[in-house]
């Protein structure tokens, strides 16, 4: 009887235990989220950054539960809204939007308040947008081909207007002119309605920006489309080509912006992933397809680890074109 008692608790202990080890997982997985959620846009309301992040958010509170408040902190390289993040509790309920101009900034400031790499996770990409080179209607330049012809044959004598000395744009065209051996100026603007005013104008001969921004005036014929940077032709303008699609030097040539959201460096793994999990089952939704879209924003998620990736590579990237141009940091 002794030894059927002794088999009875052992079996018991050894039932009491598996459970424990089985339920282990679930009580080290941390609770989220247990509040609302926050968003901190590093832009104005209304633009891009702005819209996508309202449309993840309405869709990411559904998902969670969990009312998502969008908070926008406009500055100077997104260096208010990084740094309210980076000092935030890192549990995952407060998130930073993060670009491709984030990526410049930390090539483009002699110091920043955070580390763009080591003080945040990225959690998913979000969207891409396209970058167009045009013209205005009435140019001389019919084709990117007419442009590339006359900026090699005078050199010195192309001008090429972006928003301003920093930006995912003005950058691209430094790498633009570098990538295809071109002497040309760039005359940066205090944003894109005056780079378009001065095109319209004939102050400068061609602008290279963000499509979104510039699409109604491609729309309306005041502009002419000349060629994409990235990879492969925009949906909403199938007749405008590649730059790459030019062949020679440029054949390989793209840049594109994009955006993303990122949590404090030591928020739990398991919330980083929770989050991804949710937001790439949000960019995957029709609805969301179409309301980006609309803005000329392409929706595309990710895992953190790539997300990690696309932002390591911009800084890369970017801070090399800041020192190849020498642009004095700021």
């Amino acid at each position: 009887m002794k030894t059927l008692k002794h088999f009875v608790w052992q079996l018991a202990a050894a039932t009491a235990l598996t459970a424990s080890f089985l339920a282990s997982p679930l009580s080290a997985q941390t609770a989220f989220p247990t509040k609302p959620l926050k968003i901190v846009v590093p832009n104005a309301a209304g633009g891009a950054a702005d819209i996508t992040a309202r449309t993840v958010g309405q869709k990411l509170s559904e998902a969670l539960g969990q009312p998502v408040v969008i908070e926008n902190k406009p500055s100077a390289g997104g260096i208010v809204a990084g740094e309210m993040v980076a000092r935030s509790e890192p549990d995952g309920h407060t998130l930073l939007l993060i670009s491709s101009g984030t990526a410049v900034s930390a090539g483009l400031f002699k110091s920043l308040p955070f580390d763009t790499v080591k003080d945040f996770t990225p959690v998913s990409k979000l969207a891409s947008f396209d970058l167009v080179i045009a013209v205005a209607e009435n140019s001389r330049f019919k084709n990117f081909s007419d442009l590339l012809a006359f900026g090699r044959a005078n050199p010195g004598k192309l001008n090429i207007g972006t928003p301003q000395v920093g930006t995912t744009q003005n950058l691209a065209a430094e790498l633009f002119l570098s990538t295809a051996g071109l002497q040309a100026q760039i005359v940066p603007f205090n944003g894109t309605p005056p780079v378009i005013t001065a095109l319209r104008g004939g102050s400068v001969d061609a602008m290279l920006d963000i499509l979104g921004p510039v699409m109604p005036q491609i729309k309306s014929n005041a502009l002419r489309p000349l060629a994409m940077l990235s990879e492969k032709r925009a949906p909403s303008l199938p007749g405008v080509p590649t730059v790459q699609e030019s062949g020679g030097v440029l054949a390989k040539f793209q840049a594109a912006s994009w955006n993303g959201l990122a949590v404090p460096a030591k928020t739990p793994r398991d919330v980083v992933q929770r989050l991804s999990r949710e937001i790439q089952a949000v960019m995957e939704m029709p609805d969301v397809k179409k309301r980006l879209s609309d803005v000329n924003l392409y929706a595309q998620g990710s895992t953190p680890e790539q997300a990690a990736d696309i932002l390591a590579h911009d800084i890369r990237r970017w801070g090399e074109v800041i020192t190849k141009a020498k642009i004095d940091k700021q």
